[in-house]
């Protein structure tokens, strides 16, 4: 490996898709975004579908740009992406359906029938992972009913991630970070969760081998490269979950007393921990256990995010108002503070037809006086996250019995001003903002470390403390948060 070593992501989010080439040099790493491409996913007959066929093309595509505008030289490629979702291959390797959006409403109410037959609590206890309508193992519960005969013919099941780098490599494998998001794991056995879905009449001849993040799977298929125009790039399996790759860019100092958001579309709120905390406890708090780096979990709990924000957008937008993120915040920051709360989590948001209707009549049914205008609804939102975070961080400190002092603000959210000045509000907390490319920065970290240039996740981080800037937030007024922290607690009993 030489002195400059570097390294292409492909980092594909709920809304869009980037390629970013990192380069390490002299301790530091650069990153140079070398595509961006939308991901926009189809409501075709009432069902709502990833482009997968789209998606893989922006990929190829953004590797022959990154050539072209930067060299052939690449010391490795990794893709991570979002959670739960999946592709199912036949025994010819030909993809069985368009694969589904996690918010595809098959599963609306499909959890109450899976527990008829496997109690919440024994699942729960079996994969530690927060219970969720959208996860994988309540998917393939929906496809029971309707769709039994494609889960028959499968002979393999790809996550996302671990779908892209099949077409990339020729190579089946379901990385650990991805394959614990699903609920078909269970982290005590380190396996599969067998029983559990052979139970819920699942089938289990195509779960395949778990590899763990760091995994050099082959080099880039011949096809791809014929393509590309690229060489013979080494492909590496970073944290092939999105969250597990920017836990792992963290910028923190000790292993201890800090607590992460890594805040976009959605906000995970948790902490690192050597092995999964799966309890009574846990259980009431609906707490996950995800895989990360070097056989560490995310004790987490997943909280609906800026999504709230991005759905009122796109609102305003068809009503013929135009706004970008920066404007709104300083809109809200005019506005008047707890015009209203709400519990960003309620299933009224994960996927309305209109998001500033949602939160109207959310407020009307919680008995509150609704945002009267866009800068107040934007201020709500916030408000409301930062309310949360505190109260899932309380529920994390109660649950290891650590008080935490610092929370680390990653991903795109970070550099929302006013959200992280909120979060440290509401909690008392100091609030570290950065770095803002989170999860290319950690997919980045983990292939450097595969190929040698790091020797531990600290020496990466390290690197991540040297090369991005960080942004301080100091508590304020944090009495006046108070009773509208007591406001959201009642309205989650």
């Amino acid at each position: 490996m030489s002195i400059d070593a570097r390294f292409l992501t492909f980092d594909l989010g709920a809304e869009s898709g980037r390629a970013v080439l990192g380069t390490l040099r002299d301790g530091k790493m650069t990153l140079d975004e070398t595509h961006r491409f939308l991901n926009e996913p189809q409501w075709i007959l009432g069902n709502f579908y990833w482009d997968i066929l789209r998606l893989f093309a922006e990929i190829k595509h953004g590797l022959s740009r990154t050539i072209r505008d930067h060299g052939p030289t690449i010391d490795g490629l990794g893709v991570d992406t979002w959670g739960v979702d999946f592709g199912l291959l036949d025994a010819n390797d030909e993809l069985l359906g368009m694969p589904r959006h996690y918010r595809d409403h098959r599963t609306d109410g499909i959890m109450e029938e899976a527990f008829a037959i496997v109690p919440k609590d024994q699942l729960y206890k079996t994969t530690g992972i927060q219970l969720m309508q959208f996860n994988t193992i309540f998917q393939l519960f929906a496809m029971r009913k309707t769709d039994f005969s494609l889960l028959d013919q499968a002979r393999s099941l790809l996550t996302t991630p671990d779908l892209l780098n099949f077409w990339l490599t020729g190579r089946k494998v379901n990385e650990f970070s991805i394959t614990t998001t699903t609920q078909c794991y269970d982290p005590l056995k380190e396996d599969w969760a067998r029983d559990v879905m052979e139970r819920l009449g699942l089938p289990t001849h195509f779960l395949g081998e778990i590899v763990p993040p760091g995994t050099k799977l082959d080099t880039l298929h011949e096809s791809v490269k014929i393509e590309t125009g690229a060489h013979s790039i080494p492909v590496i399996a970073p944290a092939c979950h999105d969250t597990g790759s920017a836990v792992a860019a963290v910028p923190a100092e000790s292993k201890s007393g800090w607590a992460y958001v890594s805040c976009g579309t959605w906000s995970l709120v948790g902490v690192e921990v050597p092995t999964p905390i799966i309890n009574q406890q846990t259980m009431e708090f609906n707490l996950t256990n995800e895989g990360g780096v070097n056989k560490t979990y995310r004790l987490l709990r997943n909280v609906m995010g800026l999504w709230l924000l991005q759905r009122c957008k796109r609102s305003w937008e068809k009503s013929g108002y135009v706004y970008d993120y920066s404007e709104l915040a300083a809109m809200g920051e005019q506005a008047p503070s707890f015009s209203a709360i709400l519990d960003p989590d309620d299933s009224t948001f994960l996927n309305p037809s209109d998001m500033p209707t949602a939160i109207t009549e959310y407020c009307r049914r919680t008995g509150q006086t609704a945002p009267a205008d866009v800068a107040t609804m934007v201020r709500c939102i916030l408000e409301s996250l930062a309310l949360k975070y505190r109260w899932v961080i309380e529920m994390l400190e109660k649950v290891t019995g650590e008080p935490i002092q610092t929370i680390h603000i990653i991903g795109g959210g970070s550099r929302n001003q006013s959200l992280c000045q909120y979060a440290a509000n509401a909690t008392g907390k100091r609030v570290l903002a950065g770095p803002v490319e989170a999860t290319a920065t950690g997919n980045i970290l983990v292939q450097a470390m595969a190929c040698g240039v790091f020797s531990s996740l600290e020496e990466g981080r390290k690197v991540v403390r040297n090369s991005f800037p960080l942004v301080e937030y100091a508590p304020r007024d944090s009495e006046e948060w108070e009773e509208p922290y007591r406001k959201m607690k009642r309205l989650l009993q």
